[in-house]
């Protein structure tokens, strides 16, 4: 029992409502298909599969909510997680923050699912791994990679009369090449709902690359740089962003948006005009569920519109108190660039750092959103237009609303994911002028 039918969630989570003596009921029920491979010095260590399904009831007695979890489905079983949550309801102090769950809502279909992924099994997965270690082997590196796929289905219904039901499909890859003696190493991750976008050779190809060209690496002082960051480096700065864009901690003086006098940023420009930043659950390219964990139906939102702060993020509990829209948190988030590749922004580059990743992000100052961490697996010195030489990585200072205000050019937007969060995102390379490095690392 993994993939479940629309009407089959349906009938499950009826029966699960039917027993129910609270006020109040919500039932969440989610599972997933999915299979992996992983490898690692140049050979395969590991291929499985797990199938599983949870479902969480959520019952509330006036302000006081129990939750409890099971993954067995049988009529007692599902009586018994019921008389759990309502145990535990009973038992727990009101919660001043609780809101009444939503009645019915109406969600378009979601573009999540695509049936070349859905099709996926272990011969796929061998193939494309196996593409990816000869291109390790012809090039006399050593690989280490994942590549997943899953197919889930997520549902929820509650008391007051709300169903929602979605279907999607995933593929992930990553790999990172080093060099035999361990002085170059290149990295490469993708990840896409259709299998049939994913070019493991491509990737595979393009990390070994940066393998090979960033042995021998030369050290440079610290200070500010030009640079130019890939898609993969530029997300995990700007995820940051992104999860700051919260509007009760703007509110409560605790992030960037945040004013004296609890008065917000809001319609403010912040960075340059060129940043356009936005969700959209139909995008071609990054398609995500049409609606939210809690029930809300997610739409497309601009969030910087020409570098203004157009929309914030709320709570239902925040949004009621504050008597505006409670706007959900996007699944993913998508950056306008420019039709400039990569190669052209280094071609227009007289001097400047190519960075391929940055990892280890960690926080400075919440309301600048200063952030530290180091540049890894290929970092390049550019000079009048060409990569000349590979650098020693560097430990950076810097806040990713500096950044997007020293901002120089974007390019080309491209479908990548977060090495820190496995947040997805559609984002350009971006050349960014003054960038702090603030010392040198001897790691690889």
């Amino acid at each position: 029992m993994s993939i479940l039918s629309k009407e089959e969630a349906q009938a499950l989570l009826k029966k699960v409502l039917s027993y129910s003596k609270a006020d109040e009921c919500e039932v969440n029920l989610n599972g997933s298909d999915a299979g992996n491979i992983r490898y690692a010095r140049n050979s395969v260590s590991t291929s499985g599969g797990i199938s599983q399904n949870t479902l969480v009831v959520s019952s509330a007695f006036g302000k006081k909510l129990g939750v409890a979890t099971i993954n067995e489905f049988d009529d007692e079983s599902l009586k018994k997680v019921v008389q759990r949550a309502e145990e535990t309801a009973m038992l727990a102090p009101e919660n001043p923050e609780f809101v009444s769950f939503l009645g019915p809502q109406t969600y378009p279909a979601s573009p999540t699912f695509v049936q070349s992924t859905a099709n996926m099994g272990p011969k796929e997965r061998a193939d494309a791994v196996a593409a990816s270690l000869q291109i390790s082997k012809d090039n006399k590196l050593n690989a280490a990679g994942f590549l997943e796929n899953n197919t889930s289905y997520a549902a929820m219904m509650n008391s007051k009369g709300l169903f929602a039901y979605n279907t999607s499909t995933g593929v992930s890859f990553n790999v990172t090449l080093r060099t035999e003696d361990g002085k170059g190493s290149g990295y490469a991750t993708k990840s896409y709902n259709d299998f049939s976008k994913l070019d493991v050779k491509g990737a595979t190809a393009s990390a070994a690359t940066k393998a090979a060209s960033s042995a021998s690496a030369r050290a440079l002082e610290p200070g500010k740089y030009t640079v130019i960051l890939e898609p993969a480096a530029a997300l995990v700065l700007l995820e940051n962003l992104f999860f700051g864009m919260d509007g009760r901690q703007a509110d409560e003086g605790r992030s960037f948006m945040s004013k004296p006098g609890g008065l917000t940023k809001l319609g403010e420009k912040l960075v340059d005009e060129r940043v356009n930043i936005y969700s959209d659950p139909f995008h071609p390219e990054l398609p995500t569920s049409t609606w939210s964990g809690d029930g809300r139906p997610q739409e497309k939102i601009n969030w910087i519109e020409n570098g203004v702060m157009k929309n914030l993020f709320y709570s239902r509990y925040w949004a009621q108190k504050k008597g505006i829209k409670a706007t959900p948190a996007p699944d993913a988030v998508i950056m306008a660039g420019t039709d400039q590749s990569l190669e052209d922004l280094i071609k227009g580059t007289e001097k400047g750092i190519l960075v391929t990743r940055l990892w280890y992000i960690r926080s400075v100052d919440p309301q600048t959103v200063l952030l530290t961490g180091l540049t890894r697996d290929g970092t390049f010195y550019i000079e009048n237009g060409e990569i000349k030489f590979p650098v020693k990585n560097f430990r950076f200072n810097e806040s990713p609303i500096i950044m997007l205000n020293n901002l120089e050019a974007l390019g080309k937007p491209e479908r990548t994911v977060s090495g820190e969060s496995n947040t997805n995102a559609l984002i350009p390379p971006m050349k960014i002028r003054d960038f702090t490095f603030s010392s040198l690392s001897d790691a690889v």
